[in-house]
């Protein structure tokens, strides 16, 4: 580990734009390492917030643009390509605007999550608040979670740290749960 952090502070802001583009392509552990790796000093954690956040606004809203430039027959052409956009289009339209704050969290799902989306009748501007929202969360849940728990991270194997994230991926659920049925009850009342 201490060879890694030392290669991180050799190389500064090349780190930064890899990471950056690392998370406007997916969502996988190095928001975690990286925040991590700020709470050591080896990385400032308002870049790797900005960076993550940046990355990962920035890439969904590329994917939003393709879908919307290229259109649903492009995109649901039979064979690989319509099977590998069929399951993230279904929950597009069974979640509507919670699948768009979830679709970074599985894995896989991130990399084509937001191109269904853009087939929807959802407007641009109302994706790219939906979307800057879920990324500021995304940022603050791995980021900020890497950065507090860093101490602990330590004491941690990496067989740990999955079952970690499903801890953190339930306690996010529920949460998000509750939050929408307050908002039912408004909406009912």
């Amino acid at each position: 580990m201490e060879g890694v952090l030392a290669l991180i502070e050799q190389y500064g802001l090349l780190v930064y734009l890899l990471f950056f583009g690392y998370c406007a392509l997916k969502s996988g552990w190095l928001p975690l390492f990286a925040g991590y790796a700020a709470h050591t000093g080896a990385l400032d954690v308002g870049f790797v917030a900005l960076a993550a956040f940046m990355g990962g606004y920035l890439g969904d809203e590329l994917r939003f643009a393709i879908a919307r430039a290229y259109g649903a027959a492009s995109l649901e052409k039979p064979g690989r390509l319509g099977r590998l956009f069929k399951t993230p289009s279904e929950l597009a339209e069974r979640h509507g605007t919670a699948y768009i704050f979830l679709y970074r969290y599985p894995k896989g799902l991130r990399t084509i999550g937001a191109l269904p989306v853009g087939l929807k009748a959802i407007s641009w501007r109302r994706f790219s608040v939906l979307n800057g929202c879920s990324a500021l969360l995304w940022v603050i849940v791995l980021v900020g979670g890497g950065y507090i728990f860093g101490a602990t991270f330590d004491a941690l194997s990496v067989e740990n740290l999955t079952a970690l994230s499903l801890l953190l991926l339930c306690v996010f659920l529920v949460t998000l749960y509750r939050l929408w049925n307050k908002t039912a009850e408004v909406k009912t009342l």
